[in-house]
């Protein structure tokens, strides 16, 4: 997977101590990008936009 142009950015509800943080792409086209900040390296799972979308929606719900 190319990822060459993502535009990384940490997610609104990570905490601010360093620990616990998700980080986002969705600026390429047709896919969301999701890695863990502590190991970017360690992988990252690729999202259909639509899917990506149901999910924050109900992670909301939830909390």
């Amino acid at each position: 997977m190319d990822m060459t142009d993502a535009r990384w950015r940490t997610a609104t509800r990570s905490s601010n101590n360093g620990g616990d943080c998700v980080e986002v792409a969705d600026n390429l086209p047709g896919r969301v990008l999701v890695r863990d900040s502590k190991d970017r390296d360690g992988g990252t799972l690729s999202f259909a936009p639509d899917a990506w979308r149901a999910f924050v929606a109900s992670v909301g719900r939830a909390g």
